[in-house]
């Protein structure tokens, strides 16, 4: 990854929604959700850290992890800022009551305008990668997802994405399997890296019922500003 990257930290969080029982950040390109084996900070520890500062919170700060993103996309993510909200923001999830809306740009535009991808997904855990197959083998898991193509540039197609399943890396394995990676994901074949080890992958809204206010909320974030977002947009 380059070192001008910039990823977040308690004083430049790209914070795009809060009360008392949700925080909701617009994640940067390399900021990881949990704690991994690089040892990198995770983005609850800053978001704790900012919420201690912001609102003179003595002691420790409770923070809890409700979905997760990959490092190197950007977008919507929500913690959860009690216990309560926690354990109802996780049962939204477990039980798909959420509304996932993504932006994905690929070098190789679909064959058709919109359409359902459905895989069975089997993950490699030793490479940390998912494979697409046609249908199910052992140890697979069924994946779908509906898209649509937004924009097209000369070399490139900005695609909007709707989850219905929410699988390992699987907007990247399915869009791979269709021959259309994600522009800058070597991982699934593309063939360049983005200069920031990024990918253009962004969690664009998130919509569900409030936790504790029972109202339905859309959460929804830009993505970076980079000259082919911008050219899409």
């Amino acid at each position: 990854m380059s070192q001008n990257k910039i990823t977040s930290n308690p004083g430049n969080l790209q914070v795009i929604y809060e009360d008392n029982h949700l925080i909701a950040v617009n994640k940067r390109v390399g900021d990881i959700v949990q704690g991994d084996r690089t040892g990198d900070t995770p983005l609850g520890e800053h978001i704790k850290q900012y919420i201690k500062e912001k609102y003179n919170k003595p002691g420790a700060v409770f923070l809890g992890v409700t979905h997760r993103l990959d490092r190197p996309t950007t977008g919507v993510v929500v913690f959860a800022r009690t216990s309560k909200a926690l354990t109802r923001m996780n049962k939204l999830f477990a039980e798909k009551e959420t509304q996932k809306i993504y932006w994905a740009i690929v070098g190789n535009s679909p064959e058709r305008e919109q359409g359902v991808l459905v895989h069975w997904l089997k993950r490699n855990p030793k490479q940390n990668k998912s494979y697409a197959h046609a249908s199910e083998i052992p140890g697979s898991k069924r994946a779908e997802l509906s898209y649509r193509v937004l924009c097209k540039l000369d070399r490139y197609t900005l695609l909007e994405i709707e989850l219905m399943t929410g699988r390992h890396h699987q907007i990247r394995a399915q869009l791979s399997g269709i021959g259309c990676p994600i522009k800058g994901d070597l991982k699934y074949g593309f063939p360049r890296s983005n200069p920031d080890g990024g990918i253009h992958l962004h969690a664009r809204s998130l919509g569900f019922e409030h936790p504790v206010k029972k109202e339905w909320i859309e959460l929804e974030a830009d993505p970076p500003e980079d000259p082919i977002w911008n050219a899409c947009l």
